[in-house]
Protein backbone atom coordinates (compact mmCIF):
# COMPACT_ATOMS: atom_id res chain seq x y z
CA UNK A 1 0.00 0.00 0.00
CA UNK A 2 3.17 2.57 0.40
CA UNK A 3 4.10 2.16 -2.63
CA UNK A 4 0.45 3.13 -3.86
CA UNK A 5 -0.04 5.76 -1.34
CA UNK A 6 3.36 7.53 -2.69
CA UNK A 7 2.43 6.96 -6.04
CA UNK A 8 -0.61 8.87 -5.09
CA UNK A 9 1.12 11.69 -3.47
CA UNK A 10 3.67 12.04 -6.33
CA UNK A 11 0.57 12.67 -8.62
CA UNK A 12 -1.03 14.83 -6.07
CA UNK A 13 2.39 16.73 -5.83
CA UNK A 14 3.13 17.02 -10.07
CA UNK A 15 -0.39 18.44 -10.46
CA UNK A 16 -0.54 20.80 -8.13
CA UNK A 17 2.15 22.63 -9.37
CA UNK A 18 1.62 26.11 -10.93
CA UNK A 19 -1.85 26.29 -9.24
CA UNK A 20 -3.95 25.06 -6.31
CA UNK A 21 -4.09 21.12 -5.87
CA UNK A 22 -7.31 20.67 -6.18
CA UNK A 23 -7.88 22.84 -9.72
CA UNK A 24 -4.57 21.20 -11.20
CA UNK A 25 -5.15 17.40 -9.45
CA UNK A 26 -8.92 17.62 -11.57
CA UNK A 27 -7.27 17.88 -14.75
CA UNK A 28 -6.06 14.53 -13.98
CA UNK A 29 -6.95 11.76 -16.44
CA UNK A 30 -10.30 10.21 -15.03
CA UNK A 31 -8.18 6.66 -14.14
CA UNK A 32 -4.94 8.46 -13.13
CA UNK A 33 -7.28 11.23 -10.95
CA UNK A 34 -9.71 8.22 -9.85
CA UNK A 35 -6.04 6.36 -8.44
CA UNK A 36 -5.10 9.31 -6.87
CA UNK A 37 -8.64 10.14 -4.65
CA UNK A 38 -9.09 6.77 -4.15
CA UNK A 39 -5.87 5.96 -2.39
CA UNK A 40 -5.00 8.93 -0.58
CA UNK A 41 -8.76 8.95 0.66
CA UNK A 42 -7.75 5.56 2.03
CA UNK A 43 -4.69 6.66 3.56
CA UNK A 44 -6.25 9.84 5.04
CA UNK A 45 -4.44 11.99 3.63
CA UNK A 46 -6.91 13.85 0.60
CA UNK A 47 -9.21 15.81 2.62
CA UNK A 48 -10.71 17.69 -0.71
CA UNK A 49 -13.91 17.45 -1.76
CA UNK A 50 -14.74 15.76 -4.85
CA UNK A 51 -17.37 17.24 -7.21
CA UNK A 52 -18.84 15.86 -10.62
CA UNK A 53 -20.41 18.11 -12.88
CA UNK A 54 -22.90 17.01 -15.98
CA UNK A 55 -23.11 19.98 -18.03
CA UNK A 56 -22.97 19.71 -21.27
CA UNK A 57 -21.31 23.37 -21.73
CA UNK A 58 -17.56 23.31 -22.14
CA UNK A 59 -17.26 26.82 -21.21
CA UNK A 60 -19.50 26.13 -17.97
CA UNK A 61 -17.46 23.31 -17.28
CA UNK A 62 -14.30 24.89 -17.43
CA UNK A 63 -15.12 27.98 -15.28
CA UNK A 64 -16.36 25.40 -12.47
CA UNK A 65 -13.86 23.31 -12.27
CA UNK A 66 -11.74 26.38 -12.03
CA UNK A 67 -13.72 28.17 -9.54
CA UNK A 68 -14.33 25.58 -7.79
CA UNK A 69 -10.94 24.51 -7.56
CA UNK A 70 -10.31 28.19 -6.52
CA UNK A 71 -12.44 27.05 -3.46
CA UNK A 72 -10.30 23.85 -2.55
CA UNK A 73 -12.88 21.36 -4.51
CA UNK A 74 -11.50 18.95 -6.88
CA UNK A 75 -14.24 19.43 -9.50
CA UNK A 76 -14.56 16.56 -12.66
CA UNK A 77 -16.94 17.41 -15.46
CA UNK A 78 -18.59 14.90 -18.50
CA UNK A 79 -21.10 16.36 -20.63
CA UNK A 80 -22.69 13.23 -21.76
CA UNK A 81 -25.30 11.66 -19.49
CA UNK A 82 -23.83 8.05 -19.31
CA UNK A 83 -20.92 9.09 -19.16
CA UNK A 84 -21.29 11.31 -16.28
CA UNK A 85 -23.34 7.99 -14.41
CA UNK A 86 -20.17 5.91 -15.39
CA UNK A 87 -17.67 8.48 -13.91
CA UNK A 88 -20.34 8.81 -10.61
CA UNK A 89 -19.86 4.76 -9.83
CA UNK A 90 -16.10 5.32 -10.55
CA UNK A 91 -15.25 8.32 -8.63
CA UNK A 92 -17.52 8.51 -5.80
CA UNK A 93 -17.84 12.04 -5.30
CA UNK A 94 -18.88 14.25 -2.62
CA UNK A 95 -21.24 15.92 -4.34
CA UNK A 96 -23.07 16.10 -8.26
CA UNK A 97 -23.69 19.23 -9.61
CA UNK A 98 -26.47 18.09 -12.48
CA UNK A 99 -28.03 20.18 -15.35
CA UNK A 100 -31.15 19.67 -16.30
CA UNK A 101 -30.76 20.00 -20.28
CA UNK A 102 -28.53 17.16 -21.45
CA UNK A 103 -27.93 15.56 -24.64
CA UNK A 104 -29.92 11.88 -24.85
CA UNK A 105 -31.05 11.78 -21.20
CA UNK A 106 -32.28 14.84 -19.07
CA UNK A 107 -30.79 15.59 -15.83
CA UNK A 108 -34.28 14.35 -13.82
CA UNK A 109 -33.60 11.39 -15.12
CA UNK A 110 -29.96 11.09 -14.38
CA UNK A 111 -30.77 12.08 -10.84
CA UNK A 112 -33.48 9.40 -10.56
CA UNK A 113 -30.50 6.70 -11.83
CA UNK A 114 -28.00 8.24 -9.15
CA UNK A 115 -31.13 7.98 -6.34
CA UNK A 116 -31.50 4.10 -6.88
CA UNK A 117 -28.36 3.61 -5.67
CA UNK A 118 -26.62 6.70 -3.27
CA UNK A 119 -28.14 9.26 -1.04
CA UNK A 120 -24.91 11.46 -2.21
CA UNK A 121 -26.25 15.18 -2.47
CA UNK A 122 -27.52 16.61 -6.11
CA UNK A 123 -27.82 20.39 -7.27
CA UNK A 124 -29.53 20.59 -10.67
CA UNK A 125 -29.08 23.41 -12.67
CA UNK A 126 -31.72 24.34 -15.49
CA UNK A 127 -31.73 27.75 -17.54
CA UNK A 128 -35.61 27.18 -18.02
CA UNK A 129 -36.67 28.66 -14.71
CA UNK A 130 -39.79 26.63 -14.48
CA UNK A 131 -40.72 26.34 -10.97
CA UNK A 132 -42.17 22.99 -11.94
CA UNK A 133 -38.99 22.38 -13.40
CA UNK A 134 -37.61 22.80 -9.59
CA UNK A 135 -40.46 20.93 -7.94
CA UNK A 136 -39.56 18.05 -10.30
CA UNK A 137 -36.44 18.07 -9.28
CA UNK A 138 -36.82 18.43 -5.79
CA UNK A 139 -39.46 15.27 -5.98
CA UNK A 140 -37.10 12.90 -7.80
CA UNK A 141 -34.58 13.32 -4.95
CA UNK A 142 -32.38 16.73 -5.87
CA UNK A 143 -31.21 18.60 -2.81
CA UNK A 144 -30.88 21.64 -4.24
CA UNK A 145 -32.28 23.41 -7.29
CA UNK A 146 -30.33 26.54 -9.17
CA UNK A 147 -31.54 28.65 -12.00
CA UNK A 148 -29.33 29.64 -15.05
CA UNK A 149 -28.03 32.23 -15.08
CA UNK A 150 -26.11 32.34 -11.45
CA UNK A 151 -23.56 33.66 -9.45
CA UNK A 152 -20.65 31.06 -9.48
CA UNK A 153 -20.39 32.21 -5.69
CA UNK A 154 -23.89 31.56 -4.77
CA UNK A 155 -23.30 28.30 -6.09
CA UNK A 156 -20.34 27.86 -3.50
CA UNK A 157 -22.49 28.76 -0.68
CA UNK A 158 -24.49 26.06 -1.69
CA UNK A 159 -22.11 23.25 -1.81
CA UNK A 160 -20.46 24.27 1.48
CA UNK A 161 -24.04 24.38 3.32
CA UNK A 162 -24.84 20.95 1.61
CA UNK A 163 -21.62 19.30 2.36
CA UNK A 164 -21.55 20.76 6.30
CA UNK A 165 -24.48 19.36 6.79
CA UNK A 166 -24.09 15.95 5.25
CA UNK A 167 -20.40 15.42 7.41
CA UNK A 168 -20.53 16.38 10.91
CA UNK A 169 -18.36 16.11 13.50
CA UNK A 170 -17.42 12.95 14.95
CA UNK A 171 -19.55 12.98 18.45
CA UNK A 172 -22.25 10.65 18.09
CA UNK A 173 -25.87 12.51 18.67
CA UNK A 174 -28.73 9.90 18.24
CA UNK A 175 -32.62 10.54 18.56
CA UNK A 176 -34.92 6.96 18.85
CA UNK A 177 -38.54 7.63 18.72
CA UNK A 178 -39.96 4.22 18.90
CA UNK A 179 -39.33 1.91 15.61
CA UNK A 180 -37.58 5.12 14.68
CA UNK A 181 -34.19 5.80 14.71
CA UNK A 182 -32.48 8.99 13.97
CA UNK A 183 -28.65 9.24 13.62
CA UNK A 184 -28.05 12.64 13.62
CA UNK A 185 -24.48 12.79 12.91
CA UNK A 186 -24.71 9.84 10.20
CA UNK A 187 -27.54 11.68 8.86
CA UNK A 188 -29.39 8.48 8.52
CA UNK A 189 -33.05 7.16 9.77
CA UNK A 190 -34.16 3.45 10.13
CA UNK A 191 -37.59 2.12 10.86
CA UNK A 192 -37.69 -1.34 12.39
CA UNK A 193 -34.02 -1.30 12.18
CA UNK A 194 -34.17 -1.09 8.12
CA UNK A 195 -32.29 2.15 6.78
CA UNK A 196 -35.09 4.78 5.30
CA UNK A 197 -33.04 6.07 2.75
CA UNK A 198 -33.52 9.93 2.93
CA UNK A 199 -32.03 12.26 0.78
CA UNK A 200 -30.06 15.31 2.17
CA UNK A 201 -33.40 17.57 1.92
CA UNK A 202 -35.57 14.85 3.30
CA UNK A 203 -33.19 14.25 6.86
CA UNK A 204 -32.79 17.88 7.03
CA UNK A 205 -36.85 18.50 7.03
CA UNK A 206 -37.23 15.24 8.98
CA UNK A 207 -34.36 16.40 11.91
CA UNK A 208 -35.69 19.94 12.36
CA UNK A 209 -38.95 18.61 13.47
CA UNK A 210 -37.50 15.51 15.65
CA UNK A 211 -35.03 17.94 17.42
CA UNK A 212 -38.35 19.96 18.62
CA UNK A 213 -41.28 17.61 19.27
CA UNK A 214 -44.14 19.33 19.75
CA UNK A 215 -43.59 22.17 18.21
CA UNK A 216 -45.39 23.13 14.90
CA UNK A 217 -42.98 24.51 12.32
CA UNK A 218 -44.65 26.45 9.44
CA UNK A 219 -43.05 26.23 5.98
CA UNK A 220 -41.36 29.20 6.14
CA UNK A 221 -39.59 27.53 9.14
CA UNK A 222 -38.87 24.39 6.81
CA UNK A 223 -38.04 26.50 3.58
CA UNK A 224 -35.34 28.79 5.89
CA UNK A 225 -33.81 25.65 7.41
CA UNK A 226 -33.62 23.71 4.07
CA UNK A 227 -32.26 26.43 2.46
CA UNK A 228 -32.11 25.16 -1.19
CA UNK A 229 -36.09 25.56 -0.94
CA UNK A 230 -35.84 29.75 -1.29
CA UNK A 231 -38.84 31.76 -0.23
CA UNK A 232 -39.60 32.68 -3.04
CA UNK A 233 -40.37 29.17 -4.14
CA UNK A 234 -43.53 27.41 -5.19
CA UNK A 235 -44.94 26.10 -1.11
CA UNK A 236 -45.63 23.06 -3.17
CA UNK A 237 -42.14 21.84 -2.87
CA UNK A 238 -42.29 21.35 0.71
CA UNK A 239 -45.24 19.34 1.32
CA UNK A 240 -43.99 17.19 -1.76
CA UNK A 241 -40.35 17.00 0.83
CA UNK A 242 -42.80 16.14 4.11
CA UNK A 243 -44.81 13.84 1.71
CA UNK A 244 -41.60 11.59 0.53
CA UNK A 245 -40.28 11.65 4.36
CA UNK A 246 -43.67 10.35 5.48
CA UNK A 247 -43.79 7.55 2.63
CA UNK A 248 -40.04 6.32 3.71
CA UNK A 249 -41.11 5.99 7.22
CA UNK A 250 -44.41 4.69 6.67
CA UNK A 251 -45.87 6.73 8.35
CA UNK A 252 -49.90 7.05 7.53
CA UNK A 253 -50.57 10.85 7.07
CA UNK A 254 -54.54 10.18 8.00
CA UNK A 255 -53.17 8.49 11.61
CA UNK A 256 -49.88 9.69 11.97
CA UNK A 257 -47.26 8.24 14.38
CA UNK A 258 -44.67 10.58 13.69
CA UNK A 259 -45.41 13.88 11.68
CA UNK A 260 -48.45 15.63 12.25
CA UNK A 261 -49.96 18.31 10.05
CA UNK A 262 -51.49 21.38 11.62
CA UNK A 263 -54.04 22.58 8.90
CA UNK A 264 -52.83 26.16 8.11
CA UNK A 265 -49.95 26.47 10.33
CA UNK A 266 -47.62 23.67 9.23
CA UNK A 267 -45.97 20.23 10.77
CA UNK A 268 -44.81 18.61 14.19
CA UNK A 269 -43.18 16.02 15.19
CA UNK A 270 -45.33 14.03 17.67
CA UNK A 271 -43.59 10.56 18.62
CA UNK A 272 -42.44 10.02 21.67
CA UNK A 273 -39.04 9.13 22.52
CA UNK A 274 -35.58 10.66 23.37
CA UNK A 275 -32.59 12.50 21.85
CA UNK A 276 -29.22 11.90 22.98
Amino acid sequence: MSSARNFAASSWNMASTGGTAASSVARLPLDQLWWTVATLRISGEFMADTILIIEDDPDLQDLLREYLGGFGFVAHAEGYPEEGLKTFKMLAPDLVILDVMLPGMNGFEVCRRIRQESETPIIMLTARGDVMDRVAGLEIGADDYLPKPFEPRELVARIQSILRRSQRGSVRDMGEFGRLRIDFDLRAASVDDKDVGLTTTEFNALALLARRPGKTFSRDDLMQELRGLDSDSFNRSIDITMSRVRQKLGDDPKAPTFIKTVWGAGYVFIAQGHHD
